[in-house]
């Protein structure tokens, strides 16, 4: 098992909180974060298709694997205007 460390903004952070450490099984990616998370907060699902993630400060897919102490941000969609 490994842990790291999640972020969360702006309306992500009403339902999971600013900072969370979340542990999972080793090969994870950042998309198993994001379902386990969902699996704890359900209203996360309605993020599905708009929340971007970014590692250790790099934007990256679902898909981009994760390692021990990573720090992993949800980032909602920005509006404009």
């Amino acid at each position: 098992m490994m842990t790291v460390r999640v972020l969360a903004f702006a309306g992500l952070r009403e339902i999971v909180g600013s900072s969370v450490e979340v542990a999972c099984p080793a090969g994870a990616r950042i998309g198993d974060v994001w379902s386990m998370l969902e699996r704890m907060h359900p209203a996360l699902s309605r993020w599905n298709d708009t929340v971007r993630f970014a590692r250790n400060g790099t934007v990256v897919g679902a898909d981009a694997a994760i390692s021990q102490g990573d720090e992993i941000a949800l980032l909602p969609p920005v509006g404009g205007g």
